[in-house]
């Protein structure tokens, strides 16, 4: 096998074996805490939304990608490759527009209580699961041009303004076209890195304070309080961290293209590696990072140690 096709393929399978189990484990584990605890924090909900969007580019983008790599040949037809291209873009769209939400979010939950920080915290806070609705049907209502100019690949001519996506072309036909829905994305992409960039910022500067002023707090609940919401702030802005270089590198890549008519086969493989990655490593930082999913895991060996004492004891008790 050619060393190149090998790469591929195990890089895309790093991709699934690494991003599916995670993301499958963090909507288990929140779907188990809304049900024990009957209701889930808006931060929470957020990333829960997130894995889900994250299951999705997994699963449109690279199980194909990785199916293509190791020999499967003529996977999908027409109509099959409308629906992946569509949930691949709706989807990815989802990974950013979440992930600046996110952002956004823990920027108004650390805010100093003033009258604008107080009033955005007690409606975006009770208004989370409508605002997520929101935003997955304007992105569900923008996206179905995609799906009008994908085909299954086949003994046809293609215009020069085509991207070879695996077993699908997306053909945009004029350099207007083609020129347009990269500029667009890119937009959309820079518009949502600003908003995440900018709450990061303030975010930062925000945690920079508290550490000059965490001494002259007397209460001990305010320290909890505090230090809960400050470790929840550093782990956004590690998700936001991995989002823009990951995301800021394909971008990059996706703007060279546009000044190409023909895009090499190889240099889409490896875009959609770098888009992809961060559905595939964004539950490694979600897992590490969040409090209720370590507070779960933690339990979890408890209840296993107690578990192998009591078995071990038990046997020991045992007349020889």
């Amino acid at each position: 096998m050619d060393p190149r096709v090998l790469l591929k393929a195990a890089g895309f399978l790093f991709l699934l074996t690494v991003g599916v189990p995670g993301n499958v484990y963090i909507l288990v584990q929140f779907i188990c805490l809304k049900i024990i605890d009957k209701k889930l924090l808006p931060a929470n909900v957020i990333l829960m939304v997130l894995a889900l969007a994250n299951l999705l580019v997994l699963f449109s983008r690279v199980l194909p990608q990785c199916l293509e790599a190791i020999g499967v040949r003529n996977l999908l037809n027409n109509t099959e490759c409308m629906l992946i291209i569509y949930t691949y873009r709706v989807s990815r769209a989802m990974c950013i527009a979440i992930t600046s939400l996110l952002s956004c979010h823990q920027c108004i939950v650390i805010a100093p209580n003033s009258a604008v920080w107080s009033f955005l915290k007690q409606n975006v806070s009770q208004n989370t699961s409508i605002i997520i609705f929101t935003i997955w049907l304007i992105i569900l209502i923008m996206y179905p041009y995609s799906m009008s100019i994908a085909r299954a690949k086949g003994n046809f001519t293609t215009s020069p303004f085509t991207l070879h996506v695996v077993y699908c072309d997306i053909d945009f036909l004029n350099y207007f076209s083609y020129i347009l829905n990269g500029a667009f994305m890119a937009s959309r992409d820079f518009i949502f890195v600003g908003l995440m960039t900018l709450a990061s910022g303030y975010i930062l500067y925000i945690l920079f304070n508290h550490e000059k002023t965490v001494r002259e707090i007397r209460s001990s609940d305010r320290k909890k309080r505090n230090s809960v919401e400050y470790k929840a702030s550093r782990a956004v802005i590690l998700l936001v961290a991995l989002y823009v270089v990951l995301f800021g590198l394909d971008n990059s890549m996706w703007i060279y293209t546009l000044t190409m008519s023909n895009v090499s086969p190889d240099m889409n493989d490896a875009r959609i590696m770098l888009a992809c990655s961060y559905s595939a490593l964004s539950p490694l930082v979600i897992i590490a990072t969040n409090q209720k999913l370590q507070q779960r895991i933690k339990c979890k060996q408890k209840h296993r140690a107690n578990f192998w004492i009591s078995q071990n004891s038990s046997v020991s008790d045992l007349p020889p």
